[in-house]
């Protein structure tokens, strides 16, 4: 089976990279320094004319367990999304125990047949096999896991554990660090065919003066972070059938 490769971006120009690369589509958020956010309409409809585009709908930083509030917000946003040319969502959401909350089904619901995928709420979760199932019988299309460890190689095992138990139901997608040099050890370790991964680089200046609006973690004498071009375009090389100027895209479902 190819191996599909994901790219997180939260800019156009993210997209556009990703597309020139031949990634499958990508995962397009704002706030990457927070974790990731919802991004804006506006760059919702310029990412899905370059690339097949799945929008993290999550309102704020911090725990994934939201009040009735924050859930309607993320109903409206997934709706918003489907309108500006989302091929996918990306949602998420723990109940106080740590389990899968039922508002999920809500979430999925929203999202009105476009294929959902459950981030990593699955790594911070009380019992991800639990969590798995549950994501199956609300007919998520995928999840998105480093196996509950900061890396996919550490949690390797963990996600080989979840897709066997997957069993094609949904498609479970690694990641966490997963860059050029590690990539196929973490492909060869999981057996999953899909790869997620958020290489970025920092750019930019800091501006002027004494005031400064560089994002968090970003090296001193630069502003921000962009998506890296080198690193997307080596990680997308690795899996590149020999056939096609790029990887076949995943369409619809798991």
């Amino acid at each position: 089976m190819p191996v599909r490769v994901e790219i997180s971006v939260e800019s156009a120009a993210g997209a556009r990279i990703a597309e020139r690369a031949g990634a499958a589509r990508v995962e397009l958020c704002s706030g990457l320094a927070d974790g990731g956010l919802t991004p804006s309409a506006g760059l919702v409809e310029a990412s899905a004319e370059l690339i097949e585009t799945h929008v993290l709908v999550r309102p704020r930083p911090g725990d994934f367990r939201y009040t009735a509030e924050e859930i309607a917000v993320m109903v409206r946003d997934i709706e918003h999304a489907r309108a500006h040319g989302a091929a996918g969502v990306v949602v998420g959401a723990l109940d106080a125990s740590g389990a899968l909350a039922p508002a999920c089904q809500e979430l999925v619901a929203a999202a009105d047949g476009l294929p959902v995928t459950l981030h990593r709420a699955i790594d911070v979760s009380a019992d991800p096999v639990a969590v798995l199932d549950a994501a199956i019988a609300w007919g998520f299309a995928r999840v998105l896991t480093s196996g509950g460890a900061p890396t996919a190689v550490a949690g390797a095992e963990v996600i080989r554990a979840l897709a066997e138990r997957a069993a094609g139901r949904l498609a479970v997608m690694a990641c966490g660090g997963v860059r050029p040099n590690n990539a196929r050890q973490v492909v060869a370790a999981t057996g999953v065919a899909d790869l997620h991964a958020a290489p970025r680089t920092p750019t930019g200046t800091s501006g002027l003066g004494d005031v400064s609006f560089a994002g968090a973690g970003v090296p001193e004498g630069h502003d921000r972070f962009e998506t890296d071009a080198a690193a997307v375009g080596a990680l997308c090389e690795l899996f590149r059938d020999p056939g096609s100027a790029a990887v076949a895209p995943e369409h619809g479902g798991s």
